[in-house]
């Protein structure tokens, strides 16, 4: 496993590529994006889809529209969900079982895979193992050894990955980069990104009434990695986001679009500390309510990374309508970030913003922005920006692994792979702030709160507080592995 110090090593490695090779890449013919000994069997990328309703729906029409692709399979546990891809794919075989599925697998080239955050892992990792190219929505995986296992698994297999986190493929974060490098806000100091999510419900008790199972929807093979449990009325196809067995929460819904940024404009590794504050429920007078099954209302996290020199970057996280302080610099009519969202990275000699997805950089205050459009563009843009994300995924999987295009790629598992464990990191954090045991008198002590978990990136492991590491990585139920 790689030390924090190797991983910002190669990324620095990745960044300097991507400075330096050729923009529209996109052109050149396949044979010379391809790498040594590369023969292409055909310039059509034949993909199966996991999870093609709601955001899935989104994916294979994004990936379809580059006019490249050919669905072969749609996967999916409901059908009604199923119901739109289908129609547009009539040719596309229909399983509701991705192992069913990868049982077909000399009759695809690539997997897209937009199942619940529970599944993202286990469903990749047969994809990859089967030596297909991935496309996985974000957050990558459920877990931080989840996502440190697709992160391996990607260079063992020599596939091409990419996660679904659009911004990367954006030309904001890419001139935040350049404007960082150019020293125009000196050296960071700290970090704040937030959110107004979640817009579904958190910090409530599981349902004590099961629900009938709607036509269509195969609940066993829904619930998959989890724990067995009855259906209950409106968890699918939303709201599951916000029980810990499926989803992520806000954190794991949103950091990836908002942190990100931050995280490769400062070219940030493994985090080395972590700690948590989350909002209170209340289901009574003066009574806090305790719902372990499901993620806070807000919560506040802190983690801490390492810099060069020896320091250590502040980089806040806060959801649930948390918001830091305004800046000074800020005007009192001007919005920050884009108002319910958004990112400040604050440095020595200046402050950068931007909203989600890296859109809309500028440097604060406004007066340095003259001084921002002179800085040349030395980073290489994705065609297309964000709606170039599908399409820089496609071409790096037409010219495979070890090509230019595969290296132009914007959130290949090796950079994606990091962010989702330090995003992760904060889930760990909440749960372990929420981690009880029970006292003598028969009350319950919380010993995980107010504290400062000490992260060992490279172990994956809490080195002051061993109940959180039970957090790292889920035991799954018969029939499903990594």
């Amino acid at each position: 496993m790689k030390k924090s110090s190797d991983l910002r090593s190669s990324r620095r490695s990745f960044l300097k590529a991507g400075a330096t090779a050729l923009a529209g890449f996109y052109i050149v013919p396949r044979h010379v994006l391809g790498g040594s000994g590369f023969t292409a069997p055909s310039d059509q990328l034949r993909v199966a889809g996991i999870g093609v309703g709601g955001m899935g729906y989104n994916d294979i029409s994004g990936v379809f529209k580059t006019g490249k692709v050919v669905f072969t399979h749609l996967c999916d546990v409901d059908d009604a969900r199923a119901e739109r891809a289908r129609k547009d794919h009539p040719k596309a075989r229909y399983v509701k079982d991705y192992r069913r599925l990868m049982e077909e697998a000399s009759q695809f080239d690539a997997v897209t895979v937009s199942s619940t955050d529970h599944m993202h892992a286990v469903q990749a990792l047969l994809a990859m193992k089967a030596g297909k190219h991935v496309y996985v929505q974000k957050p990558l995986t459920h877990d931080i050894y989840e996502a440190r296992m697709l992160t391996e698994a990607a260079e063992k297999y020599k596939v091409v990955t990419q996660m679904g986190n659009q911004g990367s493929s954006g030309d904001g974060v890419r001139r935040m980069m350049e404007w960082y490098q150019a020293g125009l806000i000196g050296e960071a100091t700290r970090v704040y990104s937030w959110t107004d999510r979640p817009v579904w419900p958190q910090g409530i008790s599981w349902p004590k009434q099961a629900a009938p199972i709607p036509k269509g929807l195969d609940w066993e093979l829904w619930l998959g990695t989890a724990p067995k449990r009855d259906f209950v009325d409106n968890l699918v196809p939303f709201n599951w986001r916000g029980w810990w067995d499926y989803g992520t929460g806000a954190l794991g819904d949103m950091a990836c679009h908002l942190m990100e940024a931050p995280y490769r404009v400062l070219n940030l590794g493994y985090p080395v500390s972590a700690e948590a504050s989350v909002g209170s429920v209340y289901v009574g007078e003066f009574q806090r309510g305790y719902f372990p099954d499901s993620c806070p209302p807000s919560s506040h996290i802190t983690l801490r990374f390492e810099l060069p020199g020896g320091k250590t970057l502040p980089f806040h996280w806060m959801d649930g309508g948390i918001q830091p302080t305004r800046p000074e610099e800020l005007g009192p009519n001007e919005r920050m970030g884009d108002g319910g969202n958004g990112v400040i990275i604050e440095g020595t000699k200046g402050k950068m913003m931007c909203d989600t997805y890296g859109r809309n950089p500028r440097l604060l205050p406004a007066t340095k922005m003259e001084e921002a459009q002179a800085t040349a563009e030395s980073i290489t843009r994705i065609p297309g920006g964000e709606g170039g994300h599908y399409a820089n995924w496609v071409e790096a999987c037409i010219a495979g692994h070890g090509s230019k295009a595969y290296e132009l790629l914007s959130s290949p598992f090796r950079i994606a792979g990091p962010l989702t464990e330090a995003v992760l990191m904060g889930n760990l954090a909440i749960r372990s702030y929420d981690y009880r045991e029970p006292k003598a008198d028969g009350g319950f002590t919380y010993p995980g709160r107010g504290i400062k978990l000490q992260w060992d990136g490279a172990a994956m492991e809490v080195k002051n507080f061993e109940p959180a590491n039970q957090f790292v990585k889920r035991e799954y139920p018969a029939g499903f592995t990594l």
